[in-house]
């Protein structure tokens, strides 16, 4: 293949005017080569990306959990609520900002319209990720009950389109259930480390994303404003790698207050760090929640359905 090439030089270089030299033709083919190889391999990853979804949408529709809407492109769960699609399960949506379409599950309970971005049931998917992975998403996407995160970008997307609800389901193993719910959710974009803010809670879990629990303790356990962190980038205000320690991804300050997606233990637990599934203001440090779902919904939501 080489030889061909450099004999096509040379024929060109013999053959050719004063225009070009040989050496500029030469770097000319060279630089055509490069991006022909670059465009297949976009193609080759454009067809990867292609035969996942397939995949996916195969499992779910072998599980029965996907729901298939034809015609109109649904920037959320609340739109497909409000379009008369009242059953909990998969569904594929596009937010306004995002070039693509993704999967998502959508729970049609508590009033309806929720667009799951994170949930953890059973400890069988592991959230101790990289940026990337975070950034992507990654996780159980073909089960209702599957353990996922969304993905950073999917999350930001989401949120830049209007103001949304935060709503944080919690369970321990003791079959206690607490919630928690913030106003104006956002995240931002990668280029700012998808900083988080969010505004006034309510609930019955207690405070724990805002450190509002205790005056003195916000300056180290306030998670409004901070930057997305990993094991491989760090944002956070400590001296050390809070998501090295607590082994998550998270919006880590010095270090947290709550951390949704710890290590699963079940129930009480010890280790060198508190980097269980915690919401302080309810079990603590040191006991690792069983269940958590965060979920969003446009504030201004109101169901059509009486």
């Amino acid at each position: 293949m080489k030889s061909v090439f450099f004999l096509c030089i040379f024929a060109i270089c013999i053959g050719q005017l004063n225009s070009l030299t040989c050496l500029e033709e030469q770097s000319r083919l060279q630089a055509q080569v490069k991006t022909l190889e670059l465009k297949v391999k976009q193609q080759q990853l454009k067809i990867m990306q292609l035969l996942t979804q397939r995949e996916a949408l195969g499992a779910l529709s072998d599980n029965g959990n996907v729901i298939e809407l034809e015609g109109k492109r649904y920037a959320d769960c609340a739109e497909i609520y409000n379009a008369g699609h009242h059953q909990s399960a998969f569904y594929n949506i596009q937010p306004l900002m995002s070039s693509r379409s993704f999967w998502v599950y959508c729970d049609m309970t508590e009033g309806g319209g929720w667009t799951v971005i994170q949930r953890r049931v059973d400890g069988s998917v592991g959230f101790d990720r990289d940026w990337n992975d975070y950034k992507q998403g990654f996780g159980n996407f073909q089960s209702d009950n599957g353990e996922y995160w969304l993905g950073n970008d999917n999350i930001h997307y989401l949120t830049s389109q209007g103001d949304y609800n935060l709503r944080i389901n919690l369970q321990d193993f003791e079959e206690g259930s607490r919630h928690a719910e913030y106003t104006n959710f956002k995240v931002g974009q990668e280029q700012d480390s998808y900083p988080l803010s969010f505004g006034s809670y309510s609930g019955s879990a207690g405070d724990s994303l805002s450190g509002g629990f205790h005056p003195e303790v916000q300056w180290w356990a306030n998670h409004n404003g901070m930057k997305f962190s990993t094991r491989d980038r760090d944002n956070d205000r400590y001296e050390k790698n809070c998501a090295k320690e607590d082994r998550s991804g998270w919006w880590f300050n010095r270090c947290h207050a709550a951390n949704l997606n710890g290590l699963y233990y079940n129930g009480p637990y010890s280790a060198d760090t508190d980097n269980g599934i915690v919401w302080y203001t309810w079990r603590g440090w040191w006991y690792s929640l069983k269940s958590v779902v965060m979920k969003i919904r446009p504030a201004s939501f109101q169901s059509t359905t009486k």
